[in-house]
């Protein structure tokens, strides 16, 4: 039986099996994820190569997102999204026995990053463009408060990586996600949603109706000011901050004797504990920034002011972060947690209730490749320069691009994207 898409409950039976494989397959992602980083810089001891890895698992987010929108637009999300989970399961079982094989190599490792970052593309624009169809326009903010929640909780699970995986080695963390994985694709088939966006009646068939979406999608973003402004910002916005996350642990591991003074009490033995430990400030200024949307309402005509003041501060912020003392650190990582959530429901939730349906995987699909391709970027320059630079100043740089880009893009294009983010949702 099919859920009415209106009704004034958030937590209606879709929603929450949506939610709950969300959580379960985010865990074990978190879990594995984590240590695949510990593993290549104990394997290379290189922190470009350790950047590599990171830039080809974000290789094919640069077109796999728009390749599948308009595909997405055509079939089904709801299936294409359990479907996905089911192979990563199986990918990630084939891993763990090669790893207690000891049958590891690097190129082994990116061959399947590889194919998990093509995965993780696909899943992504599935997701993002089936999930405002499972909850009513008023519970839009709510629906994405949600996930802005559940994201940072389950990066907890990489303090229990670090230790696992300094204990038992990464195969066992590698059978928990496929665990999880089979776990979140259970759930999901259980799913009724109608999608509306699937059309029968089309003239065009096979290749030429491909084509025909794809132009017609990024043809749509072209004339839609506002939506590309919007587009070309977080492009440069994660490359900014995709080269601060790449450059966080190496930064940790390599001076994490050198920050003990005067800050004893908050270091650890290791480097990634530190790094960890400073994280975590972070996932709690995200819950709790979560628990603040879903509780509040913020006025429409204040939205795109709140979110470019929080632009603003953020790039201050990541661009001094690595200069300071470690408990200052937690403070601004704490802050940046609690503000950064506040804007990404501000625009995801503008954008998605601004784009049509059969528009919104396409649309979601050109976002995010721009998105990978900015943090593809990111990460390989980050990583490159590192090795002659200091990390600060390379992220101190990295920041001062992302300050600029907020002046020229988002306060200048501020009649087209007002529109966008004032939605009242």
């Amino acid at each position: 039986m099919l859920e009415d898409k209106n009704s004034a409950k958030l937590w209606t039976k879709n929603f929450t099996i949506l939610t709950l494989g969300t959580v379960v397959s985010m865990l074990g992602n978190a879990l594995s994820g984590f240590a695949i980083g510990l593993l290549v810089l104990d394997y290379t001891g290189s922190t470009f190569m350790f950047a590599l890895s990171m830039v080809i698992y974000n290789l094919p987010k640069f077109l796999v997102p728009i390749v599948a929108g308009p595909l997405l637009d055509k079939f089904s999300r709801r299936k294409t999204i359990y479907m996905l989970d089911f192979i990563s399961g199986t990918l990630y079982v084939i891993l763990a026995f090669l790893m207690w094989k000891e049958w590891f190599s690097y190129s082994v490792l990116i061959f399947f990053t590889l194919v998990l970052g093509s995965i993780d593309s696909s899943y992504t624009v599935a997701y993002e463009s089936l999930y405002p169809n499972l909850v009513s326009d008023r519970n839009l903010a709510k629906a994405n408060s949600i996930t802005s929640i559940i994201m940072p909780l389950t990066q907890v699970m990489s303090l229990f990586s670090a230790i696992l995986y300094n204990t038992v080695g990464i195969a066992p963390l590698f059978l928990i996600n496929a665990f999880s994985f089979y776990i979140a694709a259970i759930f999901e088939t259980i799913i009724k949603v109608d999608e509306k966006h699937i059309r029968s009646d089309r003239k065009l068939k096979g290749i030429k109706l491909y084509f025909f979406d794809l132009k017609e999608g990024i043809s749509y973003i072209k004339e839609e000011r506002g939506l590309s402004a919007i587009t070309l910002y977080f492009g440069i916005t994660m490359f900014a901050s995709s080269s601060l996350s790449s450059l966080m642990l190496p930064f940790f591991r390599e001076y994490n004797d050198f920050l003990k003074f005067p800050f004893e009490s908050f270091i650890f033995s290791k480097g990634e504990y530190t790094f960890i430990a400073v994280m975590a400030f972070a996932v709690t200024g995200r819950v709790l920034g979560g628990i603040v949307q879903y509780r509040t309402r913020y006025p429409a005509e204040k939205k795109y002011l709140i979110a470019l003041l929080i632009y603003l501060t953020i790039c201050i912020f990541d661009g001094v972060i690595l200069f300071l003392p470690v408990a200052a650190m937690m403070i601004l990582y704490f802050l940046t947690g609690a503000l950064g959530v506040t804007s990404y429901n501000i625009r995801i939730t503008g954008t998605q209730k601004y784009v049509s349906d059969d528009k919104r995987a396409r649309f979601n699909g050109v976002f995010l490749m721009t998105n990978n391709v900015g943090m593809i970027l990111g990460n390989l320059t980050a990583g490159t320069l590192a090795e002659f630079m200091p990390m600060r100043a390379v992220v101190a740089l990295a920041s001062g691009v992302n300050l600029i880009a907020v002046f020229c893009i988002i306060y200048r294009k501020r009649a087209d994207i007002k529109p966008i983010y004032n939605i009242d949702a």
